[in-house]
């Protein structure tokens, strides 16, 4: 278990994990008046969360699949990226894709946020790469 101090300055409950096998935990929307967003708009949604992940970790922000179903609202920047040293206010940027109006209630599980370990690289200049079966195929190069 890795232990992230956090503020929580909102008026929810600190995020949590759904099940025992749940990746993510919810985030919910830090807001005082229900927030109406129109078809392909967009808005930054606060959490009132703020963390400090340990040197070597991220958080990723991640859409919830219930919500994307049920309502036709992502996260636009998925996953958007909390670095360690980031000490700001968890915010999350959702976009409306349905064609009809929607409202996120406050409260509400917006996105869902799993923290992982990352490495840090240190490039090696080479003249060339090694060969593969695949090469240097891109976009559906391996079929459909």
């Amino acid at each position: 278990m890795l232990n992230v101090p956090v503020v929580n300055k909102s008026a929810n409950p600190l995020p949590a994990y759904q099940t025992v096998a749940a990746a993510g935990l919810d985030l919910m929307a830090n807001i005082e008046i229900p927030i109406e967003l129109n078809s392909l708009e967009r808005k930054l949604i606060p959490t009132g969360l703020f963390i400090e992940l340990p040197l070597g970790h991220e958080a990723q922000i991640r859409p919830r699949s219930g919500l994307a179903l049920k309502k036709g609202i992502t996260v636009l920047n998925s996953p958007g990226t909390i670095d360690a040293d980031y000490r700001g206010e968890i915010q999350v940027l959702i976009i409306n894709l349905s064609p009809e109006k929607v409202t996120i209630a406050p409260g509400e599980r917006i996105a869902q946020m799993i923290v992982s370990k990352h490495e840090t690289i240190a490039w090696q200049p080479v003249e060339q790469l090694s060969d593969t079966q695949r090469g240097s195929g891109g976009y559906g190069s391996t079929g459909i």
